[in-house]
């Protein structure tokens, strides 16, 4: 009985050691929650003028395509471990309008890409998940 007590508080104490590092919960859920409008919008600019990015992932690169010159900001989200999230911004390269991302600066696994970008006045964003 004694042993069962002491499993049961160690359990309780660890799991609210725990509280707080739930990767699955965002942090700034309730600022995200007052542009959702805007995330909205920019997703539905995105399907309604099929200007979803063409994603190539090779063994060196994560290589994006858009449809034209954009700036952007990307995230690649880490399910697993929200410490290694990768953020990176910029314009698109060359005439192709490439976003080009070495591989080696990320752990190989499921990511969740959050991908927002500004072309001609328009704002548009793509959310996937991907393997790299």
């Amino acid at each position: 009985m004694a042993i069962f007590i002491l499993f049961i508080l160690g359990l309780g104490f660890y799991m609210l050691s725990k509280q707080g590092n739930d990767t699955l919960v965002e942090s700034n859920y309730y600022e995200k929650g007052l542009t959702y409008d805007e995330e909205y919008n920019a997703l539905e600019n995105t399907f309604a003028e099929h200007a979803e990015p063409i994603i190539t992932v090779n063994p060196n690169q994560l290589i994006l395509q858009l449809k034209d010159s954009a700036n952007y900001s990307l995230v690649l989200m880490r399910p697993s471990n929200a410490k290694a999230d990768k953020k990176f911004a910029g314009k698109t390269i060359g005439k192709n309008h490439l976003i080009l991302l070495q591989r080696n600066v990320t752990d190989k696994g499921l990511w969740l890409l959050d991908l927002k970008w500004e072309s001609n006045n328009k704002n548009y964003q793509y959310k996937k998940s991907i393997t790299l």
